[in-house]
Formats: structure tokens, C-alpha cells, sequence
């Protein structure tokens, strides 16, 4: 007895001590676990910091967790496409020892020092003769406030008085490409693809002008327009004007690509992320919409000021945006999250902000023009940005009333339009140093410049392609069948609507003998079931043999006249 209670204790206390069955009677999945993390050696630690590096200053973004996608094709791929991401990242960074040249900024000798206090003279007398040249000034007095713009490598200048007076010139030779006088108001020009063509909003339409000043095309569909921009990939010249509608037209085709009403008014300052091509349209009541030709509704709203927004600007790399309002205040976006970075105030509304290759923020106001230094890093978080507490420059416009600021591409120079002609100074470390010669070449021959368009032309994206995002072409469409057919539904109508619309549809189409209501009566008139949809079919065609009987009545007593026609046979 003993012997056998010792045996059916045995099976209790095995089943008490396992791990493959719990409490519940439910088998439990034992994973093994792998050896503890090795630790590096050197080689692998280098490596590791290297890549750490290159992510952060050239990377996009987290990267994807393939572990926990379970389907084996859509791992791989999606793994190799990280690893030729880490290689690309890698590649850049390797790249940078090819880089012959380094920006100089102006740096203080002491802690009492302000580099905003350094005069353009001091600047010219230390720099190099051929330097030095690049700061001048142009007294064009009578004919401003001059607008000016730069051709994509910065060899052109193009300048707009606002009283009809438009000059291009070689700014570096000093060399007059052509000069016009329209007689009429101008109120914005910009360069096309490269120095052979710019465009000029006058007082009523958009022409389009060649380098010897010729006019080309007249587009008589842009009305009364107030401000342009030019999309260089995509050869999209996009205009807004009094009205407030927003129009693309492609310059290689000349059609017209898309045209929208922002319903906003009178648009206050219009500008062009470079790095996804969306428009930023600023407007009187604050608001900064962005538009893209592929919708009629603004793909994103933000209330930026309280007042009227006067000018932005967005880094090259589309990550922040620079705006100034009519409060007198400059404001930093993220643009990737729409959260506001910081805020500056500024002693008149700006009316004029630009950003160089470098992130050196110019912002002219009034009288005078300011350039900032660090006001956001692309390396911090919206949270983390610390405010810049004095500018990096400053310079007086002498009492001249400024209009437009703009980076010259590839030089330390910033070109500043007034209300007395044009003026370029001198600010160190603004130009981006080292220059792709087969993206943007400042040094091309004409052959250079030929073969260039034509490739530019070959490789030119569609209007389709501008997203916020744009590294959605390629990648994978996530929603189910389910959730795009229930997209597709929405705008279809249900219930009583739908059954209202079949009746019109019946009632619209061709009447006669073999109308769409007697064929429908043929079809379903054997059966016994009366609803609706029937019931309306059948008054609509009673209504129909009524009005039909009227009219032959009408038209016998017309023949017959009113004596003779209460004789005729009353069935027709």
C-alpha cells in the first residue's frame, strides 16, 4: 500500500517541477536563448562609430525593423534595401576626403567680440583682390524697388524694377546681357532652367523673355500675377496671382499642368521647398497652406503669424522653414512635424528672407539686412534647439528700403535688392564650397550648357511625383483590398439617394415607344411585388401618356381650330 502511494506521487510532483505545462494545462513554447553579446574588437568598433556617423549626417530617417515582418520575400528585399541604404550612407561619408574645400566663417578673437559688428570694408580689405571684387554696388535710382534672382549656378543675375526696368547682366565679368524698358508694372521675374530664358510678371500677363530680350511667349492665362516660382526638375513654372488661383505650366511643352484657387484672397508670399517641389503659399489672415498640382485642397495648413505673412524660406535639405509676418516676427517651422522651433523678433515685418547652401539665414527688414548662424540644426530635435541670442552679420541699407534678399549659389556672397538699385555683399562661410560639375556646373561652356539641358530634358519628373513625401515611388502600397474598395465607396450614394438616382437616370434617358420606362415596366411588370422604386416608375410613366395626350390635343386644335376640333375623336 505504501509502494503504491509512493508511485502515484511520483507522476504529481514530474508534472509540479516542469516548464513545458503550466497551470492551465497549456504547453508553453521554450525559446532557446542565444550566447551573450560578444564584445567588439577595434576594427568592428571603428566601424561601427563610422557608420553611426554617416547615418546621422547623411542618412534619412530610422531605419526598417525587418524582424518582425513575417512574410520571408518582403524581409529580404526589405534587408537588402537597408544594407544598400547603410552602403550609400557610407559612400557619402567616405566621399567627403575628395572635398578640396572647407567654408570659413568669421570667428571672434575674444568673448567681448561680435562678428555682427564687422564692417563690409574691413571684410574686402582682408579677403583676396578677386574676393573683394564680388562685393559692388548698383545705383539704378528712379526705376525700384528692384526685385533680383540668380540662375541655378549662380553665374547670372537678373534684375526687376517695379517700373518696368529688366537687366540681366554676368555679375563677375560685369558684362550686360540684355536691358529692357516695359513701360509697365512689374511686380516679379524669375530665371527659367538656365541664363537663356526668364520670365516676367507684368502688370497684366506672364512673357517670356531670351537672353537677348526677346520676347518668346506671351502666357495670357496667368493673370495679374504677383509672385513666381520655378520647379528645375520638373520644368513647372508655378504663378499666383490677385485672385488668389495657383497654376503650373510646363515650360518644355507650354501647357498647362494644373491650376487651383487657393479661396484665400490676395496671396501675401509664395516659395518652394527644394527638396519635394511643394509650394508654400503665405496669406493675410497668418496661415502658410501647401499646395502640389495633383490636389485641389491645401495638403497642409499651418497658422504661422498673427498677421499677414510676409516672406519664407526653406533649407535645401526640406527639413526647416523660415517665415516672417507682418508682427514683426521671424519664425522657425519643422516642416517634417509642422511644430514650431523658435521665434525671433525683428523691429519691422520682414520683407525678405533667404537661406544659403549653408544654413546662414538672411532676413532684411526696413532699412537693414541680417544674417543668422545656427537658428536650427538638422542634428536636434524641435524640443532640444537652442535660440540664437545675436545675428552672425548685419548690414545698413543706408536708408534704402529693402525688397528682396538672395544667396548667390556657390559664393560667400549675398545679393540684396532696395529701393535705390542692387547691392552684393560679402558673407563668409554662406556658399556651399564643393560643387557637383554633372548636377550644377558654375564653370560650363556653352557645349556644357547644351548637353546639360538635354539631359535635364530626358530626365525631367512628372507633375505626379511631387508629393510631401517623395520617396513614395517605389514602395510598397500597405492598404488592403478592403480598405481601398471602402476609399473608393465613399463618395458612392446609399439608400434612398441611390434609388432617387436610378430614377432620374430612367426619367432623363430617350423617350418612345421603346423608352427606358416601358422597357423597365416589360421586365419587371409579371411580378407581383410592389416597392418604391416601381411605384415612382409608374406614376412617371402615366405622367408621361398624360403630357403626351395634351400635346395631341393642342396640336388638332391648331389644325382643326376651335370650332371643329370639340368633333374630333377624343382617343386620338
Amino acid at each position: 500500500m505504501a509502494l503504491l502511494e509512493r508511485e502515484q506521487e511520483v507522476p504529481f510532483k514530474a508534472m509540479q517541477t516542469t516548464n513545458l505545462v503550466d497551470a492551465d494545462g497549456n504547453v508553453q513554447v521554450q525559446r532557446r536563448r542565444g550566447p551573450p553579446t560578444a564584445r567588439l574588437n577595434p576594427e568592428q568598433a571603428v566601424l561601427q562609430k563610422r557608420q553611426l556617423q554617416a547615418s546621422r549626417e547623411y542618412g534619412r530617417g530610422k531605419s526598417i525593423n525587418t524582424k518582425q515582418i513575417k512574410d520571408k520575400k518582403a524581409r529580404a528585399n526589405l534587408k537588402a534595401l537597408e544594407e544598400r541604404y547603410k552602403d550609400a550612407t557610407l559612400k557619402a561619408k567616405d566621399a567627403e576626403i575628395l572635398l578640396e574645400n572647407t567654408e570659413g566663417f568669421l570667428e571672434p578673437e575674444g568673448e567681448l567680440e561680435r562678428t555682427y559688428k564687422v564692417r563690409q570694408a574691413d571684410i574686402r580689405n582682408e579677403v583676396g583682390i578677386e574676393t573683394a571684387k564680388k562685393g559692388f554696388e548698383l545705383k539704378l535710382e528712379g526705376l525700384g524697388p528692384y526685385m533680383c534672382d540668380y540662375t541655378r549656378n549662380g553665374r547670372d543675375l537678373l534684375l526687376a524694377g517695379r517700373k518696368g526696368h529688366v537687366a540681366t547682366m554676368d555679375w563677375r565679368s560685369g558684362k550686360l546681357g540684355c536691358e529692357l524698358q516695359l513701360n509697365e508694372t512689374v511686380r516679379d521675374a524669375k530665371w527659367l532652367h538656365n541664363n537663356q530664358f526668364f520670365a516676367v510678371a507684368q502688370k497684366k500677363n506672364v512673357y517670356i523673355y531670351d537672353h537677348h530680350g526677346v520676347e518668346i511667349h506671351n502666357l495670357d492665362q496667368h493673370i495679374e500675377v504677383t509672385n513666381m516660382e520655378f520647379l528645375p526638375y520638373h520644368f513647372l513654372l508655378a504663378t499666383i496671382g490677385n485672385a488668389g488661383w495657383l497654376k503650373w505650366q510646363d515650360t518644355s511643352t507650354g501647357k498647362l499642368v494644373a491650376q487651383t484657387s487657393t479661396k484665400q484672397g490676395t496671396p501675401t508670399a509664395m516659395a518652394q521647398n527644394p527638396y519635394n517641389a511643394i509650394i508654400h503659399v503665405g496669406h493675410q489672415n497668418g496661415t502658410v497652406s501647401l499646395w502640389s498640382p495633383n490636389s485641389t485642397t491645401p495638403l497642409v495648413k499651418m497658422l504661422c503669424h498673427r498677421g499677414p505673412v510676409r516672406s519664407m524660406a526653406m533649407d535645401r535639405e526640406g527639413r526647416y522653414m523660415v517665415s516672417t509676418g507682418q508682427d514683426s516676427k521671424m519664425a522657425v517651422w519643422d516642416i517634417r512635424t509642422f511644430k514650431p522651433v523658435n521665434e525671433y523678433f525683428l523691429r519691422r515685418p520682414g520683407a525678405s528672407v533667404a537661406i544659403s547652401d549653408r544654413n546662414l539665414t538672411a532676413v532684411s527688414w526696413g532699412t537693414q539686412t541680417t544674417i543668422w548662424k545656427d537658428i536650427f540644426s538638422k542634428h536636434a530635435s524641435a524640443s532640444t534647439q537652442t535660440k540664437v541670442q545675436s545675428p552672425y552679420m548685419a548690414w545698413g541699407g543706408e536708408g534704402h528700403t529693402m525688397e528682396r534678399a538672395r544667396w548667390c549659389p556657390f559664393e560667400d556672397v549675398l545679393g540684396i535688392s532696395h529701393s535705390a538699385g542692387f547691392s552684393s555683399i560679402l558673407v563668409p562661410g554662406a556658399g556651399e564650397p564643393n560643387f557637383d560639375a554633372l548636377e550644377i556646373n558654375p564653370y560650363e561652356n556653352t557645349k556644357q550648357r547644351q548637353e546639360a539641358e538635354v539631359k535635364s530634358l530626358l530626365t525631367k519628373l512628372q507633375p505626379e511625383m511631387i508629393s510631401l513625401d517623395p520617396s513614395f515611388v517605389g514602395t510598397l502600397d500597405t492598404a488592403s483590398n478592403q480598405q481601398r474598395q471602402a476609399e473608393k465607396d465613399l463618395d458612392r450614394a446609399t439608400g434612398t439617394q441611390a434609388e432617387r438616382d436610378r430614377i432620374e437616370t430612367l426619367k432623363n434617358r430617350g423617350r418612345g415607344k421603346n423608352s427606358s420606362l416601358r422597357k423597365y415596366l416589360r421586365k419587371k411588370g409579371n411580378k407581383n411585388v410592389i416597392d418604391e422604386h416601381k411605384t415612382r416608375v409608374i406614376e412617371m410613366r402615366e405622367e408621361q401618356r398624360r403630357r403626351a395626350k395634351e400635346a395631341k390635343a393642342g396640336k388638332k386644335v391648331e389644325e382643326l381650330g376651335p370650332a371643329l376640333a370639340r368633333f374630333a375623336k377624343k382617343g386620338g
